[in-house]
């Protein structure tokens, strides 16, 4: 039985606020995100704020707040008004978050995992970065453009078979 889960938007724009404070890079920045979740799911037992991810040509990428940046660049309609035209701004790769992040809605452990997560891979290079995440063994188990499923990221790490029962209330 797959692990259901459903992303909580306003968390993800504030995330993603956090993390373009010290990555401007729209790929480093997703990177980190990606990177910290694991963290996250490792440590605590859940995701940040359970986005889904997809196995794209570049690597793991958060598909809420890829959305989020399309929609700051005018690439996307976004249905859901979760984050205003004024919360980023684009230049070319380069996101700037145009507020502070609403740190009320990140717990402790999140922000923890983030800023290791911005210390550890902010400052690398997109061929680095690459390279890192397209030894992830969940990458690697999804198809290109497909699904990155929870119970696989979850499997990647250690101990995967008890988080696994974790996550399924086993």
């Amino acid at each position: 039985m797959a692990i259901q889960h459903r992303p909580d938007w306003s968390k993800a724009v504030e995330t993603l606020l956090y993390v373009t404070k010290a990555v401007h890079d729209m790929y480093a920045a997703l990177k980190v995100i990606y990177f910290a979740d694991k963290a996250h799911l490792e440590k605590y037992g859940r995701f940040i704020y359970w986005d889904n991810y997809i196995a794209m040509s570049h690597g793991p990428v958060p598909s809420v707040a890829y959305d989020i940046i399309k929609h700051a660049r005018g690439d996307a309609v976004w249905g859901s008004r979760q984050s205003e035209p004024s919360d980023f701004s684009m230049s070319g790769n380069n996101v700037e978050p145009l507020r502070e992040p609403n740190l009320d809605l990140l717990s402790e452990s999140d922000i923890e995992c983030l800023d290791q997560a911005i210390k550890r891979y902010g400052s690398m290079s997109f061929d680095s970065l690459k390279a890192i995440s397209h030894q992830d063994r969940a990458f690697r188990d999804a198809d290109q453009d497909d699904s990155m499923s929870v119970e696989s990221i979850a499997a990647s790490l250690p101990d995967g078979e008890k988080l696994l029962q974790h996550l399924r209330g086993e």
